[in-house]
């Protein structure tokens, strides 16, 4: 299982970006794919998370209304649509991969490399 995320960069604070997460080397929908973060110093927090199998979705508390997790399962891909965007949301975003039956923990298999998202003031 492979995971590649893209799409982070430098953004004003108020503003947008889109995160993209590439998966092979799997059944997609038969699969979870969450969003994570981790700030410098702080432990890494599970942002959103959607199942392709059944399209169900899940938000932490601090990104809910802002951020939107899709998929496209014809192109194994997945989104993550970051609006209204803090200097807090600062932080390396991380896509990564699990079953479906596990739903309902943070707890995931397969991880991308990161991808640097930087909200300024």
């Amino acid at each position: 299982v492979q995971l590649v995320e893209s799409g982070g960069g430098l953004v004003q604070a108020g503003g947008s970006l889109r995160l993209s997460c590439a998966a092979s080397g799997l059944t997609f929908d038969t699969y979870v794919i969450g969003w994570f973060r981790q700030a410098p110093g702080k432990e890494r927090e599970g942002v959103a998370c959607i199942s392709n199998y059944d399209d169900r979705t899940y938000y932490a508390d601090s990104v809910k209304g802002r951020f939107a997790v899709s998929t496209n399962n014809a192109k194994n891909m997945v989104y993550l649509q970051m609006n209204s965007l803090r200097p807090e949301d600062t932080a390396v975003y991380y896509c990564a991969g699990k079953l479906s039956g596990d739903w309902g923990t943070w707890e995931f298999d397969y991880w991308g490399q990161g991808t640097q998202v930087t909200v300024s003031s």
